[in-house]
């Protein structure tokens, strides 16, 4: 007996397979080159990311000529609200009905696992900049995203091993209530277990919280002497604002420490709320001749210093540019392969590389704040203590649950 059920099911899915040959067909055709940034416009990441963001690929696309395969390139930018819903909807209307060939940012890491899933059922490519979750390279990796700048294991591992070899060995997680946050705590755990250290306590939040005070005393109240905040944008600067307020970290009991904290959530705290954090970043901008020259040149076009997010937006269009060019084609798989064959040689990273996991592997960062005596101008924040190696900071291919991974 047939089956009806059956035929309609292969019905759809040819029409789907339909339906992607004509797409990839006609990302050969003439007409632009589309790039997609989504990112959080206007909420509590918009600072990290966001329209900054969106500056830094369209300097990215001018310095390349403007131009691919003899085609010009278009940046559209959308605000996915922090969604992963609205962001995965903008995202497939893009591909569907604009033939965006990249989506760029992706700051949030639900929007970006979503995004991600997309991408690689329409074969399009995913570069993650803002998100940080570890899983996106780990157990949700796929063969069309990257994720360049950072993670929650580059962060957590580079500041647990430098507070706790500095003897703050008991701490108290100040966690924010979503994946980003859950994992970046989950990381920060094993890796100060791993130091030798202790996690005797951690609280949770709701994301955009205004009032950290009842969070930060449980904290306190606690037996840590450390207290570390895992979480981002907004809501760092008001926890590292409210533990200001009320003296914690300044009275000798503990030292709070931020595991996320990115340049403009500094400068939005002032040196002398923020003096002396320890922190894991991948890119600042006073730290070398050629980050100082592109840094300048950011500030001139957007009036703020880069973010490492931003900065890591720039970064990878260029190479993903430099990758169709070498290739010779917008076919996803082809320039993921050249961008996994290329090395990343810029102000951002010195012989970065992109492995078959997605994970851009490159040299992190540990910086404490300035005081403000030490301090030269208003983004003269940071003092570099130690470079972690790539291949120290990142999780190694050994420990992958990527299934693109072969043990």
């Amino acid at each position: 007996m047939i089956d009806m059920r059956n035929i309609a099911k292969a019905a759809f899915a040819l029409g789907l397979l339909a339906a992607g040959a004509s797409a990839s067909a006609e990302t050969a055709q003439d007409g632009p080159v589309r790039i997609g940034v989504l990112t959080d416009m206007s909420g509590l990441f918009a600072d990290i990311s966001g329209p900054g963001a969106v500056t830094a690929i369209q300097m990215a696309v001018d310095d390349f000529g403007g131009k691919v395969l003899g085609r010009p390139i278009e940046v559209l930018s959308a605000d996915h609200q922090n969604k992963a819903d609205i962001g995965a909807t903008l995202a497939r209307a893009w591909i569907d009905e604009k033939n965006v060939v990249m989506i760029a940012d992706l700051m949030n890491s639900a929007v970006a696992l979503a995004v991600m899933e997309l991408t690689k059922n329409k074969d399009r490519i995913a570069i993650v900049n803002g998100a940080s979750t570890s899983v996106i390279t780990n157990e949700k990796c796929t063969p069309n995203s990257i994720h360049y700048t950072w993670d929650t294991y580059a962060l957590a591992r580079g500041t647990a091993n430098a507070v706790v070899r500095r003897g703050g060995n008991k701490w108290a997680l100040v966690v924010a209530d979503y994946a980003y946050g859950h994992q970046l705590a989950q990381d920060s755990r094993r890796f100060v277990e791993q130091a030798g250290g202790q996690v005797v306590s951690e609280v949770r939040h709701p994301i955009n919280t205004s009032d950290f005070s009842s969070f930060l005393l449980q904290a306190e109240n606690s037996p840590a002497n450390v207290i570390a905040l895992a979480n981002g944008g907004a809501d760092t600067i008001n926890s590292i604002k409210s533990a200001a307020e009320f003296g914690i970290g300044r009275q000798g009991k503990n030292q709070v420490v931020g595991l996320a904290i990115n340049l403009n959530d500094t400068k939005a705290l002032g040196l002398a709320a923020a003096q002396g954090l320890l922190l894991t970043e991948a890119f600042y901008w006073d730290r070398t001749d050629e980050s100082r020259a592109w840094s300048e040149r950011f500030l001139k076009k957007f009036g703020k210093m880069p973010t490492s997010t931003q900065a890591g937006d720039y970064s990878s269009t260029m190479h993903y540019l430099k990758a169709v060019a070498a290739a010779g084609t917008l076919d996803a798989q082809k320039v993921m392969a050249k961008m996994r064959e290329m090395p990343v040689d810029d102000f951002f990273a010195k012989g970065g590389k992109i492995r078959i996991d997605g994970r851009m592997v490159h040299d992190m960062y540990l910086a404490q704040v300035k005081k403000p005596s030490e301090s030269k101008g208003p983004w003269d924040v940071y003092k570099i203590l130690e470079t972690i190696p790539g291949d120290d900071a990142f999780r190694p291919l050994s420990e992958s649950a990527c299934p693109l991974v072969k043990h």
